[in-house]
């Protein structure tokens, strides 16, 4: 039987390796996917943006 792991478990684990682990492979996908530098940038800045506004309780949208 095949065991299944949610991502839920996994970052209640080990949050900082999680991170670690998901940051290479988003990054991973978006150079194999042809994106340059400046577009991976721009990805990170928007991803980024949302977590502040999340966190000042705004609509992230």
């Amino acid at each position: 039987m095949e065991h299944v792991t949610k991502l839920g478990d996994t970052v209640n684990a080990n949050p900082e390796r999680t991170a670690r682990v998901l940051a290479k492979s988003i990054y991973r996908e978006l150079r194999e996917g042809g994106l340059e530098h400046p577009s991976v940038l721009a990805v990170a800045t928007e991803l980024i943006a949302l977590l502040a506004a999340d966190v000042r309780g705004k609509d992230a949208d």
